[in-house]
């Protein structure tokens, strides 16, 4: 039976996270949320908030701080986000036709260069690796707040990409903090904004998973030393 997963944002206390701190959680661990970090062990998941609009947020941007996305998808073909680590390169192909508003979100901070420097800072081995936090601890983010509901059939599985969230935040809100699945079928509702999936690099995102020991921080820094979207 698939663990029960929570993702919180660290504001309030979370694993994967958007905008504030997620994480995510399942048994003795919580699922991807983004706010403030709690010292539970637990995996926290990220959460989200109503319908289609950008709205601003207060919080931690670590000086990064950013107004509402403006068109940022190629006119055509698919977008594709790589993202080169410390630990090697993996690549994201956006789902702009399930999750317009999400693609755009992430596509727009790539051209941003929000990404760039920011660690991976929550790793659990067989369940989740989670960044995108200006901060590194999990209540960072960007500035504002999307909100896209993910379809209600969305299933995270090994290699699919979603926004964490605060505990209080509407499902399918985000904001930079994102997660990358690499368990089978880690078990979330179906409350984490989708991005789209890992369609190259797989491999990088096991390493860096193999790094996580517990829910935190891996014992090795890994960085994101340059996303680029094509």
């Amino acid at each position: 039976m698939p663990r029960a997963l929570t993702l919180l944002l660290a504001s309030c206390t979370l694993v994967l996270a958007a905008c504030g701190s997620d994480s995510v959680s399942s048994g003795a661990q919580a699922p991807p949320d983004g706010g403030t970090p709690t010292a539970s062990a637990q995996r926290t998941a990220p959460q989200a908030t109503g319908s289609g609009a950008c709205t601003p947020k207060e919080e931690d941007t670590g000086g990064k701080k950013l107004g509402c996305p403006t068109p940022s998808l190629p006119a055509s073909g698919d977008a594709v986000v790589t993202l080169a680590t410390s630990e090697g390169s993996f690549a994201i192909t956006l789902d702009a036709k399930r999750a317009p508003l999400t693609a755009n979100s992430v596509a727009y901070l790539v051209r941003k260069r929000f990404f760039d420097g920011l660690d991976f800072h929550r790793v659990v081995p067989d369940f989740v690796i989670q960044g995108g936090d200006p901060v590194g601890n999990g209540t960072g983010g960007p500035g504002y707040q999307v909100v896209e509901a993910p379809p209600a059939t969305q299933r995270y599985t090994r290699g699919v990409v979603a926004m964490a969230k605060g505990g209080t935040d509407a499902p399918g809100a985000s904001g930079s903090q994102f997660f990358v699945v690499t368990a089978a079928d880690v078990g979330l509702p179906a409350e984490y904004a989708l991005v789209g999936r890992v369609t190259e690099g797989m491999g990088v995102v096991d390493r860096i998973s193999a790094l996580g020991e517990g829910d935190g921080p891996p014992r090795k820094r890994v960085t994101i030393t340059k996303a680029t979207l094509g």
